[in-house]
């Protein structure tokens, strides 16, 4: 009932069907950011991404796989969070090789990946993994204001990627229930609804500017 409902909901509205399949009933989530990792090589360009929206993005997620882990949550409950991190340090990294620092993005890439073992390892406290999975909510709030601030200083939304934008609102939405079914952990599904509701904001930009090209010449027309 409730998968029926939501389907309702995304497709066609905010997804083709053919996304809602591979993202929900597939569970193909190898393919939600890719769309934003393309963009962004086509054009060659990271404008209008924030990277420290990227850094709490991916702090959030790792919260969730540490956290996951940490409590023998099954693997269904939190792959998708192991799939949208690989594919964030990759935007993480690119953000930098496009704006000119390629040697700041290879330092990001070492320094995340070497946290992240440490925070795997049993010398992490369970205190601080439970830490940092509640450090997740306000992570994804300012994650989101500061991507969402960009997008409304600018007075467009760059290479962000609709196809990717979208995909993330209707997987958050999804993990909702899925979260609470398979986990029943109140933390995560908190985390899955403070997602949805931050994804829908910049979905709702993406849509309010959609006709509007990057640029200056987008930003004085609408002065």
């Amino acid at each position: 009932m409730a998968a029926a409902a939501l389907q309702g909901l995304l497709v066609p509205h905010l997804l083709p069907e053919r996304c809602y399949d591979e993202l929900f009933l597939r569970f193909n989530l190898l393919h939600v950011k890719l769309p934003q990792v393309f963009k962004i090589l086509g054009a060659k360009s990271a404008m209008g991404l924030s990277f420290h929206s990227i850094l709490l993005e991916l702090l959030a997620l790792t919260g969730t796989m540490v956290y996951s882990v940490a409590n023998g949550f099954p693997f269904s409950a939190w792959g998708e969070a192991l799939f949208l991190m690989l594919q964030t340090v990759t935007i993480g990294f690119l953000t930098q090789h496009f704006g000119g620092r390629t040697a700041q993005g290879i330092s990001f890439l070492v320094l995340y990946f070497a946290l992240l073992c440490l925070l795997l390892s049993p010398l992490t406290p369970q205190a601080m993994v439970t830490l940092l999975q509640a450090t997740n909510v306000p992570a994804i709030i300012i994650s989101r204001l500061l991507q969402a601030a960009t997008n409304y200083r600018n007075g467009h939304t760059g290479q962000l990627s609709a196809v990717t934008v979208f995909l993330l609102f209707g997987g958050s939405l999804a993990r909702i229930f899925t979260s609470v079914q398979e986990t029943g952990d109140p933390l995560m599904a908190l985390t899955y609804v403070v997602s949805s509701l931050c994804n829908g904001v910049i979905a709702g930009q993406l849509l309010y500017y959609w006709q509007v090209p990057a640029g200056v010449e987008a930003r004085k027309k609408r002065e």
